[in-house]
């Protein structure tokens, strides 16, 4: 995953409208029944899925301000780490999973997250339970196995909305067997299914587009509350509790720099040259004015590219670019207005 992907724990949430077609595939019972997103992130896609159904819905997202955000349409949303939590086993109607796209790290080996996170979730779901799977088309294939022996039913469509072709996205609906159905199964069986996902994953299979009219329901059964358990650490509370330890406070000299304070009044009155070397040094950042004219300042440096173009007697045009500092001034005035000084 690159840097961008990990700033945002790998959170790139499914575009509505590919949910509310994912939502024309299900079929839900009068009663209640419980559905859960283990990556639920912000919870609108969830709510997309689930919408206008008798559903009682939990999430779990590791970000602590999008499961704020999350819980006002779960309400029933942890604050943690999906695999550090636990949920009783074949409880749960729906499972909505859309895993990270990225590969485990530990000290083991070190498999894809998409199938790390199916074989910690799929036992969640109840026998008869369908299971909505949104991942990258070639991870299928590592996927297959665990598809191949617990679900039924399969159907993989591709999502067409831009920002899905560009991870070359699908949407997988399955049922999950009972234990019944698992015994019966032959290796045949799971041999035949495993190399059909296989085929998905190298393009040899073409997979339907994913269309707003329904050319199948599964019907999702119904199921009772869920009884989800975080054994993993609490991490809003080590976060707020790690600056106060005594460890942290020695090695804090060593890692970060100490913030310039500068006291005391000059000895000669300061020029000009004088004020913007502190200024670009961000020595006089802080709170300044009152009422209105209140404001808070602060200078930072930033690079700037200036081009030039020349031009020969033959017509060769030659663009040279030439890198420098700046500083530029940012003022967030207490009316919430903000201006800036480059």
């Amino acid at each position: 995953m690159r840097f961008a992907g990990k700033a945002k724990m790998g959170f790139f949430p499914l575009p509505v409208l590919e949910a509310e077609r994912i939502r024309a595939l299900l079929e839900f019972p009068e009663k209640p029944c419980a559905a859960i997103d283990p990556c639920v992130g912000d919870g609108v896609a969830f709510a997309a899925v689930t919408d206008a159904a008798s559903v009682l819905r939990y999430g779990i997202e590791l970000d602590s301000y999008r499961a704020e955000q999350a819980r006002e349409r779960v309400p029933n949303t942890l604050h943690g780490n999906a695999l550090e939590s636990h949920c009783a086993v074949e409880t749960c109607s729906l499972l909505y999973l859309n895993p990270p796209y990225d590969h485990e790290l530990g000290p083991g080996h070190n498999q894809r997250m998409e199938q790390v996170f199916l074989s910690h979730t799929y036992r969640w779901l109840k026998p008869g339970g369908v299971l909505v799977l949104v991942i990258p088309v070639e991870r299928l294939a590592e996927c297959g196995g665990i598809l191949a022996s617990h679900f039924r039913d399969a159907r993989v469509y591709r999502l067409t909305e831009s920002v899905c072709m560009r991870y070359r996205q699908i949407a997988l609906l399955a049922v999950r067997r009972n234990r019944r159905e698992h015994e019966r199964l032959q290796d045949s069986d799971i041999t035949r299914a495993r190399l059909w996902y296989n085929r998905f994953a190298r393009g040899t299979n073409l997979s339907p587009e994913l269309q707003t009219e329904a050319d199948v329901r599964y019907q999702v059964p119904e199921s009772g509350p869920l009884h989800i358990v975080y054994r993993g650490m609490p991490l809003d509370e080590v976060e707020d509790l790690l600056p106060k330890s005594p460890a942290y406070r020695q090695a804090s000299r060593l890692l970060f720099a100490l913030e310039p304070s500068p006291v005391g009044c000059p000895l000669t009155h300061l020029h000009a040259g004088h004020t913007a070397l502190l200024a670009v040094g961000g020595l006089l950042n802080g709170i300044f004015g009152s009422a209105e004219d209140r404001h808070i300042a602060t200078w930072s440096s930033v690079k700037v590219v200036d081009k030039t173009t020349e031009e020969d007697e033959q017509g060769v045009i030659t663009i040279r670019e030439k890198e420098r500092f700046s500083n530029e001034l940012t003022l967030v005035y207490a009316t919430g207005r903000v201006a800036g000084l480059k």
